[in-house]
């Protein structure tokens, strides 16, 4: 019987943290709270007081409603027009809230560079949240077109990290 618990997950064994960290991007889960014995671990992503912000923006919108209804048409096309020419790209967002890292050590090259030719298994950066470094992969094919967080920034859940043309151009 000492196998076996010695191969059960802990809530602070780092595989367990790993995966659970998968499985909340994975089924978009916000939260998530374990506890064995007097042992306690609790996983949040997302943005910190996301619930406090869209009330103003609610009170804002409502009130000029009626004035905008001609504004709206015009400011759409103003919209389309620049992104008709630019070519469909791929974002590669975090999974995970942390720390971006763009090299696997301070002394390191870059994972990658802009126009960079990336594969679905292609390591773009690594993710640190809570001690924990995750490897991102571009899980796509092209070329990166842009990078757009600087290395040691902190990042957001699903914030756009890197775009990739698949195209190659």
């Amino acid at each position: 019987m000492a196998d076996d618990s010695s191969q059960t997950p802990r809530p602070f064994d780092v595989q367990t943290v790993k995966y659970l960290i998968r499985l909340m991007g994975k089924h978009d889960l916000s939260e998530v709270d374990l506890s064995e014995g007097d042992q306690r671990i609790r996983l949040r992503r997302g943005p910190r007081g996301g619930l406090v912000m869209p009330a103003p923006t609610a009170y804002a919108l409502p009130a000029p409603a009626a004035a905008p209804a001609a504004a709206a048409p015009a400011a759409a096309p103003k919209a389309e027009a620049p992104a008709a020419p630019q070519k469909q790209l791929i974002d590669i967002k975090s999974p995970t809230p942390g720390t971006f890292y763009s090299k696997p050590k301070p002394d390191a090259d870059t994972y990658v560079r802009k126009g960079a030719k990336v594969t679905p298994t292609t390591v773009v950066c690594l993710i640190e949240a809570m001690k924990l470094f995750t490897e991102i992969t571009a899980d796509c094919t092209g070329v990166i077109a842009e990078i757009l967080v600087e290395n040691q920034q902190p990042v957001e859940y699903n914030q756009v990290l890197f775009r990739v043309d698949p195209t190659g151009g």
